[in-house]
């Protein structure tokens, strides 16, 4: 074994988002600058799409348009940093992370969702599930609306006929 970390199993990374791993229960980001051996600290987050959006914004600043993102319909929402410097990019990476606590405009998968697809939609939810089979059995409980019956064959003054070819 040589190198460093030649030892370490990489079992912490996320089975779909880019950039981030699984340290003691929170989840950490971290992207490796451009031409360069050194990695940028993101930082550490509670949630996965937190780091995930921090990795974003970053590889956005640091690789441009071309970059590889999680959620690649929220390029329009990420912070831009000032400069490239490490700590202008975790900045601007933590801005991100925010708005993604918040339910900003990178907030999950309904926003392009992330790298590879599996995104997770309650259907439910979309479609009031509970509330619309309420509503649907309530429906079946109503009665009919009443139409007016037409007067019988036997009655003699039956003129329907007439009227039903009657276009004027």
């Amino acid at each position: 074994m040589s190198g460093c970390g030649a030892g370490r199993q990489a079992t912490g990374k996320h089975p779909v988002y880019r950039g981030i791993r699984s340290r003691s229960g929170k989840w950490v980001s971290e992207i490796r600058e451009p031409r360069k051996t050194t990695r940028v600290w993101l930082g550490t987050y509670p949630t996965p799409e937190m780091a995930a959006a921090a990795y974003d914004a970053a590889a956005l600043a640091l690789k441009g348009g071309d970059a590889v993102l999680n959620f690649p319909g929220s390029v329009g929402s990420y912070p831009v940093p000032p400069s490239m410097s490490p700590a202008d990019v975790r900045a601007a990476a933590v801005a991100a992370a925010a708005m993604m606590a918040e339910g900003g405009a990178g907030s999950g998968a309904m926003e392009g969702g992330p790298v590879g697809g599996n995104e997770f939609v309650d259907e439910e939810a979309l479609f009031d599930l509970p509330n619309l089979l309420v509503d649907m059995a309530g429906g079946m409980m109503m009665s009919p609306p009443r139409i007016e019956s037409p007067p019988s064959d036997d009655f003699p003054g039956n003129c329907d006929g007439d009227r039903l070819w009657s276009y004027v």
